[in-house]
């Protein structure tokens, strides 16, 4: 999952007022909210699946995020101009620039890093860790409030943390990046979350994934010049792989996952997107063969037992 770039969930809330007789059943654009977060969380979650082929055919880091990112921008370039979005202005634009140019760039390498060297399934429940790093570095420099929720949330996560490291199979390097996978993201929400005021989501995107092709070009460039060069896939599969991280897992699972945003809001919407990591662990056991130890199973469940009790808890907060 190098998750795609997202504006902070509140950005995005939706408030409406009930109806004085209310349905007895979700209205359809509930119904339709619902199964767009859960395309986008399965697109999110068949990531770390993607890479993994794609490095089996022979695709190197760097060549698969230039890729990615490239392909990305493009295609929500297109859509932005036919939806007629609009961006900010010259000076927002280059702060958000920088943002996913820095921030976004860094948590990407560092998620597929990870699943050089640890199990998909593992990377994609420690990555899950980012709500509650949000969760604190907003105490620290948003100066928001750890409620008792929050404070129980993060013990949760705490050790659901020690449980799934503590059961790895010697891939402390995997393990490792991926918890600065979470952790850079967690800054990259915070930050956004002054950047983008006002922004629409899709402009956001973007922008992010233009200035991380903008950087990975860069790199490129760099590592060329070194005698480094980018190593492409060696036959279809491969390049069937890159292109479903660039098609499915970026641009497919930020429009839905906006889509879905707009008609849930965003508590439920957060909720709902707990269904990532599942996805990986299940699709990780049934294509690539991985399993997990009895404590990392558990310490992934209290890992997302916390997120959704954050969650859920924060949904009702703003209801």
């Amino acid at each position: 999952m190098s998750r795609s770039p997202r504006v902070p969930a509140a950005a995005g809330d939706v408030c409406v007022n009930p109806p004085a007789h209310p349905a007895p059943v979700p209205a359809p654009s509930a119904w339709a909210g619902v199964a767009l977060i859960a395309v986008s969380a399965c697109a999110f979650g068949a990531m770390a699946i993607f890479a993994r082929a794609a490095t089996a055919s022979g695709a190197d880091l760097f060549a698969m995020l230039l890729y990615r990112f490239f392909i990305a921008a493009v295609l929500l370039l297109v859509w932005c101009r036919l939806q007629r979005v609009r961006f900010p202005s010259r000076r927002q634009a280059l702060g958000i620039a920088l943002m996913g140019g820095v921030g976004y760039v860094g948590q990407s390498l560092c998620f597929f890093g990870a699943l050089q060297y640890a199990q998909a399934s593992l990377v994609a429940l420690l990555l899950y860790l980012y709500p509650v790093f949000v969760t604190i570095l907003a105490a620290l420099f948003l100066h928001e409030r750890l409620t008792p929720v929050k404070l129980g949330a993060l013990v949760l996560c705490s050790l659901g943390t020690a449980l799934t490291v503590g059961g790895g199979q010697g891939q402390p390097l995997g393990m490792a990046l991926a918890v600065a996978s979470a952790l850079i993201y967690s800054g990259y929400i915070v930050v956004g979350a002054r950047l983008t005021q006002g922004v629409d989501a899709r402009a956001t995107a973007a922008l992010v994934c233009v200035a991380a092709t903008v950087s990975f070009a860069g790199m490129a460039a760099v590592r060329a010049s070194q005698g480094l060069p980018l190593h492409w896939p060696a036959g279809a599969g491969g390049w069937a792989a890159l292109t479903a991280i660039a098609v499915c897992s970026t641009v497919i699972a930020i429009l839905t996952f906006f889509a879905g945003l707009q008609r849930l809001g965003a508590g439920r919407a957060s909720m709902l997107s707990t269904l990532e990591p599942v996805v990986t662990v299940l699709l990780a056991a049934m294509l690539l063969g991985e399993t997990l130890t009895a404590a990392q199973l558990g310490g992934g469940a209290l890992i997302l037992a916390g997120v959704v009790w954050l969650s859920a808890r924060g949904a009702s907060a703003s209801a």
